[in-house]
């Protein structure tokens, strides 16, 4: 027995041990950590903080593509593919989060060239300031002067005064330009160190979530890898719908006491190469199992199918290709007339240890007709006179009969046609086995496959 012919998908129950964070050398004393992010965008921007991201929406599937459900499990190397892809990103988002966090430090630092820009532009308002407060007290000073001149001052004296107060004036004036210029200054060198400090810990912040997705993402990887090699080491396979079976060339009768050949093609319909196909060809007549030999372009002598009913094997099935296996099946001429069944399937296994096989047998009916009596004297009576003697039949290949070919149930035809006995209908067994009963043999059954304690 090559693969168990009981499937289940791929268990994942393993657990991975996490990958070491990444941690950024911080440049200013306090290290960068969420509550700091979070902290900066508070401050900085309040409203940040409460922005969600938006929920991802609901597509549609493609038309012409199968739903979720109708697709296969994936193979042991596609998950492994998968896991090191996993892992590749989470150790990008590390990278990338490690340098959004030394990025928000630089920003943060009073030693930023923003940061540095802003304080000396604060430090021009504050000495702009000052310098309009000078004017304006020495405008007081020179107003005041002004209106202090006794009545017997002088002419030149009063002139003096004016203009002393005139230049006091526009000193003032010029000062609260001045500190007018400045302060703008330094308003815009604070929003733009502000503005960088916001876009910086906003990419911290999306880089933290993005590491948190690819941890999650590579954990589950790693789960599902894990239990499919735990699964693969026991020996569980996986149903394979796209692996494919076909017979051709079996009659809906055949005598006992003959041979008929027909021939089984193996179609691998996945997107990976198979690296070792069995075809599986059980064949019974009136309750008894009949002899199966096989051959192939690469075993053309005849060999008999195994113990476990595998009629050869096919190495490397590439995707899209298929292989022809050509089958006879030795009728003993001591059996009894009846009802008779061949059951075909594939399984396959690869050298990554992922197996498995076709969730369904192919059992296709036919009908066996007793062999004729040997004739006795009575049977060599002369001819009549006159009577021309009657040929005798010419000799037919093997595999083709004057009996109905199987054919799928509700489907007729006329005797001494081969049908094409391709892929069984999408009915269920229940209802192609009841049909099957109403049209009687050469019938086409897709039947859901057993364990080998059911008996298949």
């Amino acid at each position: 027995m090559k693969i168990r012919r009981l499937f289940a998908p791929a268990a994942v129950a393993a657990v991975t041990a996490p990958a070491a964070p990444i941690t950024a050398a911080p440049i200013t004393a306090a290290p960068i950590t969420a509550a700091l992010i979070t902290a900066a965008l508070i401050t900085v921007t309040p409203a940040f903080a409460d922005t969600a991201p938006a929920e991802p929406r609901p597509q549609a599937p493609s038309p012409g593509r199968a739903a979720a459900d109708d697709v296969a499990p994936p193979s042991l190397m596609e998950l492994e593919k998968t896991a090191a892809a996993a892992r590749q990103a989470y150790d990008a988002a590390v990278a990338a989060e490690a340098a959004a966090l030394r990025d928000l430090a630089r920003e943060l630092s009073d030693r930023s060239s923003l940061a540095v820009a802003a304080a000396e532009a604060a430090r021009g308002a504050e000495a702009a300031s000052r310098a309009e407060r000078a004017a304006a007290d020495r405008l007081a000073e020179a107003e005041a002067d002004l209106k202090g001149l006794p009545e017997a001052a002088t002419e030149a004296e009063r002139a003096r005064a004016e203009q002393d107060v005139a230049a006091a004036l526009t000193a003032a004036e010029d000062a609260a330009d001045a500190e007018e210029a400045a302060a703008s200054r330094a308003k815009e060198a604070a929003g733009a160190r502000d503005d960088a400090r916001t876009a910086a810990a906003g990419r911290a912040h999306r880089a933290e979530q993005d590491t948190e997705k690819a941890l999650a993402a590579k954990e589950a990887a790693d789960k599902a890898l894990a239990g499919a090699r735990k699964e693969a080491e026991a020996g569980a396979c996986v149903p394979e719908d796209r692996l494919t079976v076909a017979a051709t060339g079996l009659p809906a009768r055949i005598t006992a006491g003959t041979t008929v050949d027909f021939t089984v093609r193996v179609t691998n319909g996945t997107d990976r190469t198979l690296d070792e196909v069995w075809p599986y060809v059980k064949v019974e007549g009136a309750d008894d199992l009949l002899d199966v030999l096989w051959s192939t372009d690469g075993s053309p002598e005849w060999q008999d199918a195994d113990a476990d009913h595998y009629a050869g094997a096919v190495e490397k099935l590439a995707p899209g290709a298929h292989a022809d296996v050509r089958l006879r099946l030795v009728v003993g001429s001591s059996l009894p007339a009846g009802g008779g069944v061949a059951s075909v399937a594939a399984d396959y296994l690869n050298d990554d240890m992922s197996c498995g096989g076709t969730p369904e047998f192919l059992e296709y009916g036919f009908d066996v007709v007793a062999a004729a009596p040997p004739a006795g004297p009575a049977a060599t009576r002369a001819a009549s006179p006159g009577a021309p003697a009657r040929a005798a039949a010419a000799p037919r290949p093997v595999g083709a009969t004057t009996a109905a070919a199987p054919r799928p149930v509700g489907a007729t035809t006329a005797a001494g046609a081969l049908a094409d006995t391709g892929p069984a209908s999408a009915l269920s067994a229940a209802v192609l086995a009841g049909a099957a009963a109403a049209a009687g043999t050469g019938a086409l059954v897709a039947v859901r496959r057993r364990t080998r304690d059911g008996g298949v």
